[in-house]
């Protein structure tokens, strides 16, 4: 029997906000003993993420399209290890997640991090836009894939998404932009709606388990997913000036952490999942230009949508 109760999307008064970092939300909390999966977890809020969970006790398996790279950004990080990952390639997918599921150990803290952004318009697989498919595909299959160790864990999975939600809803009539001309940013917001839509649909599927999702905007920060925009495209943007110093109080890594550690560790959302946080808080509902979600990326209906969707693109489904 389903006993889900939809979380209201509501702020519940963390007493956390903008500057909060991954150390001081971990601060207190013991994860000794506990396997958390990051993916991306060697770069940029990846990386700060993964030092915050080794920091309170877990160990922290890194899946990694660029395993050397990876291991290098992670030398002196104990108990972290390394394993390949594409997340654009189904077949990397299934050769990653078999190994793991053989290894037969129990994942607490599921952390769905890795992304590309406002890429040139490139295909993979079966000709599949390569935002929805890396951003949104890859980790359904894998999660899916996953699950009998993530519900042996019965703990999180916290799908990182961003306010770029705002740019596009799901395109239902084109989701891989098959027709007319191809917007970068559109297939971006597309693919950070579908992060979101996933941990609504996941945690109403989970939660009998005592697994629950969460999706979140980690806030504007200035890492490497930004390697698709030139400078002259992200002064346009507002976003640095000609000299590339900042325009704007973007978050430190750590500060951009910090609401994915809230997520995945804080006894404050026990109880509560399917819902979209920022600023180590629950999000208010926006349909502005205020901070917030849009009503379409925490619809049920579209979530149960994009799920049947993802399943039938990728033959994956746990449920």
């Amino acid at each position: 029997m389903n006993t889900w109760t939809r979380t209201p999307q509501e702020p519940v008064g963390s007493g956390f906000g903008a500057k909060t970092t991954a150390a001081e939300v971990a601060a207190g909390i013991d994860l000794t003993g506990r396997l958390a999966v990051v993916t991306g977890g060697y770069s940029g809020i990846g990386l700060e993420t993964t030092r915050a969970l080794v920091d309170a006790g877990a160990d922290v398996l890194v899946p990694a399209r660029r395993p050397e790279h990876a291991l290098e950004a992670l030398d002196g990080i104990t108990r972290t290890s390394v394993a390949a990952l594409d997340l654009a390639d189904l077949d990397s997918v299934a050769a990653f997640a078999d190994d793991v599921l053989a290894q037969g150990r129990g994942i607490d803290l599921m952390i769905d991090n890795a992304g590309i952004m406002a890429a040139p318009e490139t295909r993979v697989g079966p000709g599949w836009e390569a935002q929805f498919a890396t951003n949104h595909l890859g980790h359904f299959a894998l999660v899916n894939r996953l699950w009998p160790l993530i519900a042996a864990g019965g703990g999180r999975v916290v799908s990182v998404s961003s306010a770029g939600h705002r740019r596009s809803p799901i395109r239902w009539d084109d989701p891989m932009f098959t027709r007319g001309d191809y917007d970068r940013w559109e297939a971006y917001g597309q693919a950070k709606t579908a992060n979101v839509l996933f941990a609504v649909r996941l945690d109403e599927l989970a939660a009998e388990t005592g697994v629950r999702a969460f999706a979140l905007h980690p806030g504007g920060i200035l890492t490497p997913l930004q390697r698709h925009l030139s400078s002259e495209e992200q002064q346009g943007l507002g976003w640095i000036d000609s000299n590339g110093n900042p325009l704007v109080d973007f978050k430190s890594t750590g500060q951009g952490a910090a609401t994915t550690v809230w997520a995945a560790t804080s006894p404050q959302l026990d109880g509560l999942g399917g819902v979209y946080l920022e600023d180590c808080d629950v999000a208010r509902v926006s349909t502005d230009d205020a901070p917030g979600v849009r009503p379409y990326a925490i619809d049920p209906e579209q979530a149960l949508w994009l799920w049947d969707l993802s399943a039938d693109l990728t033959g994956v489904n746990a449920f």
